[in-house]
């Protein structure tokens, strides 16, 4: 009897000692996202290269870069009168989008006229930018890397991956 008390009060002891959590095994090293980095990097240095020979290749226009990463080039622009748009704003736009062989891959009467608040709604981030830079009546063609764009998976349909594109915008109305 004594040595069934004693193998009942050692079960009780055991069975409510709780188990010890298993540590997940992980199976990633810094090289997978030390790969994806340099990926991205090479990525967006032939992008950059892409869209600086097209850029050479087209005399007509002279390009500015912006601080935000893409390029930009006057088609008709306004001096002195009229504001930027700013938060908040509402901007009313017409857009075309190409590629960097001049290749019209939506028209503006496809993609029609779209009403926009700045920065409160979501739309690609370089035309987010884009449209900050421009006043109403003023066009503009922008070139833009695929970050800036459409991203890494473009639209899955007539854009690329990675595809650096040419957007040419036309600033109809600012409210």
């Amino acid at each position: 009897m004594f040595n069934g008390v004693w193998l009942v009060l050692l079960m009780i002891i055991f069975s409510c000692s709780e188990p010890d959590p298993r540590r997940p095994v992980s199976h990633h090293t810094d090289s997978f996202f030390e790969e994806s980095v340099e990926r991205n990097k090479n990525v967006n240095a032939l992008e950059e290269a892409a869209i600086k020979y097209y850029i050479a290749q087209d005399s007509s226009k002279t390009y500015i870069a912006s601080s935000s990463g893409f390029w930009y080039a006057y088609t008709k622009r306004k001096l002195k009168e009229g504001k930027r748009p700013v938060l908040g704003d509402e901007v009313v736009f017409n857009y075309e989008i190409l590629n960097l062989r001049n290749e019209i891959l939506y028209s503006y009467d496809a993609l029609g006229e779209v009403q926009y608040k700045i920065d409160k709604e979501e739309i690609e981030l370089g035309l987010q930018s884009g449209l900050k830079i421009m006043k109403v009546g003023e066009e503009v063609s922008f070139l833009f890397p695929s970050h800036s764009a459409l991203g890494i998976l473009g639209d899955k349909d007539k854009i690329g991956m990675n595809q650096p594109l040419i957007y040419r915008v036309q600033l109809i109305n600012l409210k």
